[in-house]
């Protein structure tokens, strides 16, 4: 969404940029009115051709509105709970719902779900609000919802494979209920979110237009449940850290302003994958040495935390000297850079050498335990898989998936259905039919990178992000990473976040935290006892009260 100017009125300078259908609608239940509504399309004609009382024939207009989808109303299911954990009872009530979306002529073409929790007899003033998503792109949130920082989590046998039903949910001691109400959020075409009326994937299916879906929905979230004047934070993984960092730039300069955002294994710059660079082989190493000292594979007396540096300081050295050499890497400095990767890495001298010293991450998966016959997983390189056999360059599935999808789908739909008393017959869509065939990566960032303003082929949302913290001086950013994660390897965010070109005042805003587990960092209890540890002091910091 392109930068906007500011009025006078606030409130004024983000209402103006809001269908006049949705203002009604805000507006009636911001002042505690019931909310209006829209009734569903018409149901098509279904007399046939040729009878006495037969319709005219339809223009194209008639005919496309017809076989528009219907719009539901909106709708919520509440129920009241208690959670208790370090001697703190909080009381909260859980809201399973849907808000609608508007295109640029006030008709609805989107309808969102999500799932709040929040603080019982609290004022909003204090009482942070923070909003969750998954990624993909067109990831459904029930990873982050059953498994994160929500009230209940989902048990889990990580980092075996969980078996089947019956499944458990469980209170989760490590929520962040204690210090801010959180709003789970499907992004459009996933989970129970659809388009409607005549809404379609490609309304949706971008990186701008997702900004633009979840700008509006936060918009709308904020000011039916009155929410203006709360601490605001973001808290996205994966894909969703690439939603965040534009997000929170469109939010900014439409005067909406945040205290934190959250990146949980962060992917900000898609243009590190085009062919010919050596960005992401780079990338990769440090957490190649970190899942081998997992796995028992180098030899070394330092501590993983030791290795890892070791590991950094490495591949952004030696390393990257020898790759940017190219063909014209001597055969002698060649054979001497194949040994210390092998030894970094836990693989054969023979191997890196084939591989002309730049492993991808699924080839290091197939080939680190090949003597075990077992392979790794991409999300979380501590499972471990079984292939067919052990010939191959890569593995056939990826077993930190399979081994928890179907726990989070179980517990999940017990638990909305007992719990939170919501029944939908629609399915309730993992990954969004469809979206990543037409998803669009072009991206116009906010601010200026340095190549001008000009619409990037792929996304760098860390340009926006930079854009936002300058604008917002007390923006603050925590990035948190796996270690063994190889869907995103923490040292290329290193790298993104470190290159914002931000002034010294404001490079202290953004801080890291690293946990022994994979892309998932909460499927390892202990890690997501450590990361909710930092969470509360990175709240105590973006939002004191």
């Amino acid at each position: 969404m392109s930068p906007a100017m500011i009025s006078k009125s606030l409130h004024f300078s983000v209402i103006s940029r809001i269908p006049r259908v949705f203002i009604m609608t805000v507006l009636a239940g911001a002042v505690g009115l019931p909310l209006l509504a829209q009734a569903p399309a018409s149901a098509p004609d279904v007399r046939q051709r040729g009878t006495a009382d037969a319709a005219p024939q339809k223009d194209a207009a008639a005919q496309k509105e017809e076989q528009a989808v219907p719009i539901p109303p909106e709708t919520t299911s509440v129920t009241k709970h208690d959670w208790t954990a370090g001697g703190q009872t909080i009381h909260y009530t859980a809201t399973a719902g849907n808000l609608l979306l508007h295109d640029e002529q006030d008709k609805a073409n989107g309808s969102i779900f999500y799932v709040a929790y929040t603080e019982d007899g609290v004022d909003a003033k204090t009482r942070p609000v923070t909003f969750f998503y998954n990624g993909g792109p067109g990831s459904a949130t029930i990873w982050l919802h059953m498994g994160s920082l929500g009230p209940v989590r989902v048990v889990t046998q990580s980092p075996e494979a969980t078996g089947p039903a019956p499944f458990e949910w469980v209170q989760n001691q490590y929520s962040l209920i204690d210090k801010s109400d959180l709003v789970f959020i499907d992004a459009p075409l996933t989970g129970f979110s659809r388009a409607v009326g005549k809404g379609t994937a490609k309304d949706f299916a971008g990186t701008d237009q997702d900004i633009k879906a979840f700008e509006q929905f936060i918009v709308r979230y904020i000011t039916v449940n009155q929410r203006w004047n709360s601490p605001k934070f973001l808290f996205g993984e994966s894909y969703g850290t690439t939603r965040s960092g534009g997000l929170v730039a469109a939010l900014q300069n439409d005067g909406i302003q945040f205290n934190g955002v959250t990146l949980l294994s962060s992917i900000l710059n898609y243009n590190v994958e085009a062919p010919g660079l050596d960005n992401a082989v780079i990338g990769y190493l440090p957490s190649f040495a970190a899942i081998a000292y997992f796995h028992h594979k180098v030899k070394t007396d330092l501590s993983m935390a030791e290795w890892v540096q070791q590991a950094r300081l490495f591949a952004r050295g030696p390393y990257a000297e020898a790759l940017q050499q190219g063909d014209k890497l001597p055969a002698a400095e060649f054979d001497a850079m194949a040994v210390k990767v092998a030894a970094i890495t836990g693989l054969s001298v023979e191997y890196v050498k084939e591989a002309k010293l730049k492993i991808s991450a699924s080839r290091f998966r197939k080939e680190l335990l090949r003597d075990d016959a077992r392979t790794l997983g991409r999300y979380d390189a501590r499972f471990e898989g079984w292939d067919p056999d052990s010939a191959g360059e890569t593995p056939g599935y990826d077993p930190s998936d399979t081994g928890i999808s179907g726990v989070f789908v179980g517990a999940f739909h017990d638990y909305l259905q007992k719990e939170l008393k919501y029944v939908s017959q629609e399915p309730y869509y993992l990954q969004g039919p469809g979206l990543n065939e037409v998803w669009e990566m072009k991206h116009r960032p906010s601010g200026a990178p340095r190549t001008g303003r000009g619409e990037q082929w792929a996304p760098d949302v860390a340009v926006d992000l930079a854009d936002a913290m300058r604008k917002n001086p007390k923006l603050r950013v925590f990035s948190a990473n796996g270690y063994f994660d190889l869907a995103t390897p923490f040292f290329s965010t290193e790298f993104d976040l470190s290159h914002m070109d931000l002034p010294e005042n404001l490079a202290g805003n953004v801080q890291f935290g690293y946990y022994p587990a994979g892309h998932m960092v909460y499927l390892n209890v202990d890690a997501l006892k450590e990361l909710k540890a930092d969470m509360a002091k990175f709240y105590a910091v973006a939002a004191p009260r």
